[in-house]
């Protein structure tokens, strides 16, 4: 049987449990003795409301050690984890309580003013303990089919709007999170700057998982300010793993400051995800760090990783690098958009999802009987066997380092009985996608932007809400009534900021 991703922690508490583990911005500090005890208070916790293995235990959290005591304490007892940004709205939410059923519902209200919100929304109760203190409230929960294989539940939106949930098995999150920390060469003697959501999978197995894999000290930040992050990276952090947004708002942060940039000193890694490199922005972020960036490529259905950078500092190499250990990619080049030199990337290897979860026709779509995951992004390999992601096949926007989907926006406006139909692509800007909104109206003066701005923010947590809603009487369409996005930003060129 898999080992569960507990095992990592029991061998910390096991070999150094008074070694540094973890702290938050509450000032909770915890060695891993400590953490160990945190756990298994929240292990009662879990076993009182008669929370069982192959349960779901939904974390409504923002980083800090209560979300990562209820990760560890749900595994050892065998339960799956739904963690859910509590910056999502209350019908975001309940989309996924509805699919997923879960037997509790955790929220970090100590870190978190969205958390406290769902949980008067949903009646919590305070419990407190070594972790701090956090919000409980018991559901009836189905039928606990899991049997205790899948340590987690990440939740997409499929093209639909429909919550798809990628169930991570036990395996899966371990194989992350030893293959980022040896990625890394991360040892006990590393300090780790945990600000990347750990309800994502990129900042809960390339962070979280990996530092306790490691025994590496992470210091957990809710979300993103940057003058905490330099200060931060200024006073020991030697590992720090981000977004390109977060990166190019450091560059500027410090710019407008008129402080120096950072140099090595201690920082000796630093990684982007979730967007292909420039190779100008690249020059100028490791001039910045004093220390060469990576890049890597993957998403929630293989478990954060496929490919990564070993590179050294000012080398031209702008790829999401080579296969990881365990990793094989392949092209597949008779996709729609593919050619003789690029096509599909496929990927196959211990780091592969299960499925997703009560949805045998969305897994069947993206993972065939010989093990290939269907990635859905183009790219190619070169003659040295690095990836080169040259574009997505699917609509998927990564914005802020987060995934938006859109369908999921484009339904939230067809909502409005003002909107005709909407139409929501990314656009690339300083290293980022911001999303756009082109919103078809029968009459232009009959609605306002500040209106729909105000009726998506009832629907859409923050990052998925559009930068620009662009309203105009009629969106460019093939014969078949179908939307031509690829037209839509030369069409409406003179309207966009």
């Amino acid at each position: 049987m898999t080992q569960s991703v507990y095992g990592y922690l029991a061998h910390q508490i096991a070999t150094r449990a008074d070694a540094p583990a973890m702290s938050d911005s509450t000032g909770i500090t915890l060695n891993y003795g400590a953490l160990g005890a945190a756990c298994d208070e929240v292990a009662e916790i879990l076993i009182a409301n008669c929370v069982q293995s192959g349960d779901r235990v939904l974390l409504l959290s923002e980083n800090c050690i209560a979300a990562v005591a209820v990760l560890f304490a749900a595994w050892k007892i065998g339960a799956c984890v739904v963690p859910v940004n509590a910056r999502q709205t209350g019908a975001e939410v309940a989309r996924v309580i509805e699919h997923c059923e879960p037997s509790i519902v955790i929220m970090t209200t100590s870190v978190s003013t969205d958390a406290q919100h769902h949980a008067v929304r949903l009646n919590g109760v305070e419990v407190t303990g070594s972790y701090g203190s956090m919000y409980v409230t018991a559901s009836v929960g189905g039928p606990s089919e899991l049997a205790g294989d899948v340590a987690v539940l990440l939740y997409t939106t499929g093209t639909t709007g429909d919550p798809k949930g990628v169930m991570l098995t036990h395996g899966n999150v371990r194989f992350g999170g030893f293959t980022s920390a040896n990625l890394r060469d991360m040892t006990h003697a590393d300090v780790v700057y945990g600000v990347l959501p750990t309800t994502h999978v990129f900042g809960l197995c390339s962070v979280v998982v990996a530092a306790v894999y490691a025994g590496a000290p992470v210091l957990l930040a809710p979300r993103f300010e940057v003058a905490k992050v330099y200060a931060a990276l200024r006073a020991g952090v030697t590992l720090f793993s981000g977004v390109p947004q977060m990166h190019a708002l450091l560059m500027q942060y410090t710019k407008e400051q008129g402080f120096k940039a950072l140099g090595s000193k201690t920082l000796r890694y630093v990684s982007s995800g979730a967007a292909p490199l420039d190779p100008t922005w690249k020059r100028e972020a490791e001039a910045f760090y004093g220390v060469a960036l990576q890049n890597g490529y993957g998403m929630t259905e293989t478990t954060a990783g496929v490919s990564a950078t070993r590179n050294e500092i000012d080398a031209v190499d702008t790829s999401a690098g080579s296969a990881l250990p365990g990793v094989e990619i392949a092209i597949d080049h008779n996709v729609d958009g593919g050619n003789a030199s690029m096509g599909e990337v496929l990927s196959r290897g211990p780091h592969v999802m299960r499925g997703y979860y009560r949805n045998p026709e969305e897994t069947a779509k993206v993972l065939g009987a010989d093990g290939w995951m269907h990635t859905g992004d183009l790219g190619q390999i070169d003659e040295q066997g690095l990836l080169h992601i040259l574009g997505r096949s699917k609509e998927l926007i990564i914005h802020g380092g987060f995934n938006v989907y859109p369908p999921e926006v484009e339904a939230a406006l067809n909502d409005h009985p003002l909107v005709v139909q909407a139409a929501v692509i990314g656009r690339p800007k300083d290293g980022d996608e911001e999303v756009l909104a082109f919103v078809q109206v029968a009459d232009l003066k009959g609605i306002s932007v500040q209106e729909l701005q105000d009726f998506v923010a009832q629907r859409l947590t923050a990052y998925k809400r559009p930068k620009q809603f662009i309203l105009v009487e009629a969106l460019p369409a093939a014969p078949t009534g179908k939307i031509l996005k690829h037209k839509l930003l030369v069409t409406f060129s003179d309207l966009l900021n």
